[in-house]
């Protein structure tokens, strides 16, 4: 017990201690800012030195004398010393002011190549853009996007992937895309998001095809009882398909893109649900026929996705900009 006792009253002083260390620690980093002259009158007071002119250190900067004067007064009464003799000849550094002119030297020196190594990382940032995206959007809509992106940051290098709703944001979130896009009922888990657009299915099928020649709408529940040509599970046309209809009968033919998909619309296999982006030149030259059905909308929304909290930047951000443009 006296042992137990012992060893709680050392470990409560050891803590004790510890914790004023650190509470001194934060003191002192919370302080500094106040007690160490900014990078800007840092600036200015090499540029004194340099010039010998309080004026001519002004220009330089692009500044007024008198906004000199009053930055350099404020650094003197922040460090508690004088650090320029002022006089008609000029501007002379004074003992502390040429010492605290080489402290300075180096802090600026040390910001600059801060700056520098901030700007590399940017420049490797800003040297390629990874996306990934859905089918639809990554046949239909990306490509212009992508074309507009090119004239804005022709240095940047470009990647896409394609694939369903699924592994957009298997590749977000094992950092494998810079940004994403997707078409589905929801927002993956893991994922911010941006709606850019709407997109509506329809029922389509070849002219040959019963349904072409229906003259009443097709019900929701004849569709949903009826084996369609479909993606496959985890792309978002299969999403909003599905959770519109209550479930779908299991499927006559499974693809994983949504040109095959059409290919086989088409080819007369049987009727299919793409979205509206897909079809309209096969609508046009009446290669498919649309189908109306009569109790059920199936719109979407088009979402730009990243993960949480990791808003996008470089040139994510400004593809992110171009497809609500």
């Amino acid at each position: 017990m006296g042992s137990g006792a012992g060893s709680s009253t050392n470990g409560g002083t050891g803590g004790g201690t510890e914790g004023g260390h650190d509470t001194r620690a934060r003191q002192v980093a919370g302080s500094l800012a106040h007690r160490v002259p900014d990078l800007g009158a840092m600036e200015l007071l090499l540029a004194v030195a340099r010039l010998g002119s309080l004026g001519g250190a002004a220009r330089e900067l692009g500044i007024t004398q008198p906004a000199a004067s009053s930055r350099i007064r404020s650094m003197e009464r922040q460090l508690g010393v004088a650090l320029v003799d002022r006089s008609p000849r000029g501007s002379r550094l004074t003992d502390a002011g040429a010492l605290v002119t080489d402290w300075a030297r180096r802090i600026v020196e040390a910001a600059e190549a801060f700056d520098a190594g901030a700007q590399a990382l940017r420049d490797r940032r800003d040297s390629r853009l990874r996306v990934a995206a859905s089918m639809t959007i990554a046949e239909y809509l990306l490509p212009g996007w992508l074309v507009a992106l090119r004239a804005q940051l022709p240095d940047t290098a470009v990647s896409l992937l394609a694939g369903n709703s699924a592994a957009v944001a298997e590749r977000l979130l094992a950092d494998d895309a810079d940004l994403g896009f997707v078409e589905g009922v929801s927002v993956p888990t893991g994922l911010d998001s941006a709606v850019i657009g709407h997109d509506r299915l329809i029922v389509v099928t070849a002219p040959g095809h019963p349904w072409a020649r229906r003259r009443r709408p097709l019900e929701a529940a004849e569709l949903a009882a009826t084996p369609l040509i479909l993606r496959e599970k985890g792309s978002g046309t299969r999403q909003v398909l599905d959770a519109a209809l209550g479930g779908l009968a299991r499927p006559l033919i499974e693809l994983s893109s949504t040109t095959a998909v059409k290919a086989a619309a088409v080819g007369g296999a049987g009727p299919s649900v793409l979205s509206e982006l897909a079809v309209g030149e096969e609508l046009t030259t009446r290669r498919l026929v649309s189908v109306p059905v009569a109790d059920v909308v199936l719109a979407r929304d088009l979402r730009a996705v990243w993960p949480t909290g990791h808003r996008p930047t470089g040139p994510a951000r400004q593809l992110l900009s171009l497809t609500r443009a």
